[in-house]
């Protein structure tokens, strides 16, 4: 379920108080900003609040609600409706792991096998940990989006932690990467987890859509390139190319 936030959202709760709980609608205008108690609700009122809250968004309201505005009640019902965002997507790559393994992770070359990536500036290496800067090529209103991750690497169980250092839109942002070997080759598994900040362009389930049918795309030009490297065995700087550039 997904709850629009800002002013429609902010309306509903009021809508609600006026209709289950006795607020005066005029009392609420003039003092916007009024905490519930202030605004004359009490603990039958509230108690009303959070059943109607939990029938319509399956959320519960705090205790702590009285000393909340009406516009901090509904960004709380608007965080807690919105589920945090999750994505999983997978390809599986007619490749050998250990050159799976050693193609995407060079991190230094992935503007050659991501077709999203204009540059990559690596900030620190520690082992392997690596912090990087990423920018994209600019977008459809000529922004080109740029921030900082961290990735650490464990070649001996093939899976790579990664977070965004620079959250940007996101309140966090972290990353899995899997390997394993499979008849045919290895699949390469990205678990995404995240949260959109209040005042982000999109929510949590927008993201989500989003980041699904990216990722699709990345993986598909991934399996392309680590492919052609396996299969004419070039050298694993000669990852561009062909047709999808």
């Amino acid at each position: 379920m997904t709850v629009t936030h800002g002013r429609p959202l902010t309306g509903e709760i009021t809508e609600i108080l006026v209709a289950h709980c006795g607020l005066d609608p005029d009392a609420a205008a003039r003092a916007p900003a009024a905490s519930l108690e202030e605004l004359g609700m009490d603990s039958l009122a509230l108690l009303e609040l959070s059943a109607v809250v939990a029938d319509r968004w399956q959320v519960q309201i705090p205790e702590q609600a009285a000393q909340l505005s009406i516009p901090a009640v509904a960004e709380l019902v608007a965080r807690r409706a919105d589920p945090l965002g999750h994505t999983e997507n997978s390809v599986l790559i007619a490749a050998p792991l250990p050159l799976v393994w050693e193609v995407t992770n060079d991190v230094a070359r992935w503007t050659e096998l991501f077709t999203e990536y204009a540059r990559v500036e690596i900030l620190h290496r520690d082992g392997d940990t690596v912090r990087f800067r990423l920018t994209m090529h600019p977008d459809e209103n000529g922004i080109a989006w740029s921030w900082v991750s961290e990735r650490t690497a464990d070649p001996a169980t093939r899976q790579v932690r990664a977070q965004r250092v620079e959250t940007g839109p996101f309140e966090y942002m972290r990353i899995h990467w899997r390997y394993t070997e499979e008849p045919g080759g290895t699949r390469m598994t990205w678990v995404q987890d995240f949260a959109m900040k209040p005042a982000a362009p999109v929510d949590n389930a927008g993201m989500t859509d989003r980041i699904n049918a990216n990722s699709a795309v990345q993986l598909a030009v991934i399996k392309e390139r680590v492919e052609r490297l396996a299969r004419d065995g070039a050298p694993t700087g000669e990852l561009s190319g062909g047709d999808d550039e």
